[in-house]
């Protein structure tokens, strides 16, 4: 059985859940959502799957919570991975405090089911995403986010110089996205690779943004040189 990309949803209202996996589906046909509707839930989830994860988004208020804290616990227990918290306010010293965590986006849930894929597929492709309101809010009070790669609803930007060894890039990136690369520097084509990782060619696409972000690079063709001349690869 083929291996897609699997987002961990908690949240404790059942017509989101379903509404965001309507919306997640636009991602990947095949795309994997594993649901907690409260914290206990939230944490067995993450004990059982959290290493498989590619993408968690969250509620920040959920039945057993307590203000950030679950969120501040998921970024502890899987560093790696991204974190998208879905908000009922557009708090700007709340998001300011996730932020800082090292969440990768903060969506009011307000907002359009339309921004929400857009914020998604920013993240996973190594960007983050602050609504602009908030994040003009928030510099107008002197605060600026730690993570400069990508701001709003701006295209990600590369991350400042390339890393020239394996051992650097698996900071960025994740196992599932070294594989990619390894194929990539082969040049395979995406369905090959696709088929080869047992992915759709769709899921090969999110993570290739992410290597290019990674790499310091514009285009396939720059990421393949690129790859080629890695340490460990």
């Amino acid at each position: 059985m083929g291996i897609c990309v699997k987002v961990l949803l908690a949240d404790d209202h059942r017509l989101i859940i379903e509404g965001v996996k309507l919306k997640l589906a636009e991602l990947d046909p095949a795309v994997e959502t594993v649901v907690a509707m409260n914290l206990e839930e939230l944490e067995s989830l993450i004990q059982t799957h959290g290493d498989s994860l590619d993408l968690a988004l969250i509620d920040i208020t959920m039945p057993g919570t307590h203000g950030h804290e679950h969120v501040a616990k998921l970024r502890s227990a899987v560093p790696k991975l991204p974190v998208i918290v879905l908000s009922g306010l557009e708090d700007v010293e709340l998001m300011r405090a996730l932020m800082d965590l090292g969440v990768l986006g903060f969506i009011p849930k307000a907002y359009s089911p339309d921004v929400m894929l857009s914020a998604i597929r920013l993240v996973l492709a190594g960007g983050v995403y602050i609504p602009p309101l908030l994040l003009s809010n928030a510099q107008a009070q002197g605060w600026h986010p730690g993570d400069t790669r990508a701001l709003s609803s701006h295209p990600a930007s590369a991350v400042s110089g390339p890393s020239h060894s394996i051992d650097g890039l698996r900071k960025l990136l994740t196992e599932r996205q070294i594989d990619v690369m390894r194929l990539l520097s082969q040049g395979k084509p995406n369905k090959l690779i696709a088929r080869d990782l047992g992915i759709s060619e769709g899921t090969v696409k999110i993570h290739l943004a992410a290597i290019f972000r990674a790499l310091n690079v514009r285009n396939r063709v720059e990421a393949v040189v690129a790859s080629r001349k890695l340490q460990g690869l």
